[in-house]
């Protein structure tokens, strides 16, 4: 059994990796439901990130990413034009997965959810998934050729 109707998390996904799949692994296991907030290119630029793949190439490798690992799992993809999205005025939302290096999102999101009246949700923090290096896998160190998408080193 479940233990939420409904979680979201967020992302860029510009290139899936096995940080991503824990993630999404982790929001599957939980929740009939999962809400996953895609990063617009807009908002990626405002946060510094230069994505290879436009929003629309993001979605779709994302969607192909749950539908070969994920199947017949419940979700919505929500274009995030700020921090958090739906998560914040969906009343329904009851846990936010995130990693444990943006796990202080969780702390913002509640205060945010608190002044607009509506209950906290649980911070469900996901491990980083770490390379055969030891350090962690991300977008940026695959670009950079340093390992691939499944933390393997080039």
């Amino acid at each position: 059994m479940k233990s939420f109707d409904l979680v979201a998390m967020g992302g860029t996904f510009d290139i899936i990796h096995s940080g991503h799949m824990a993630l999404l692994d982790k929001a599957f296991s939980i929740s009939t439901k999962v809400i996953i907030g895609v990063t617009s290119d807009q908002l990626a630029v405002k946060k510094g990130k230069n994505p290879e793949n436009d929003y629309s190439k993001r979605v779709s490798l994302l969607k192909s990413s749950i539908e070969e690992n994920f199947p017949d799992s419940a979700y919505e993809i929500a274009k995030l034009e700020n921090e958090f999205g739906p998560a914040v005025l969906e009343e329904y939302v009851k846990a936010l997965i995130v990693s444990e290096e943006t796990s202080d999102k969780g702390t913002l999101l509640n205060k945010l959810r608190a002044e607009r009246n509506l209950p906290p949700v649980k911070i469900v923090v996901v491990p980083i998934v770490l390379a055969k290096d030891g350090k962690a896998i991300s977008t940026t160190r695959i670009k950079n050729s340093e390992i691939d998408s499944h933390g393997n080193l080039n």
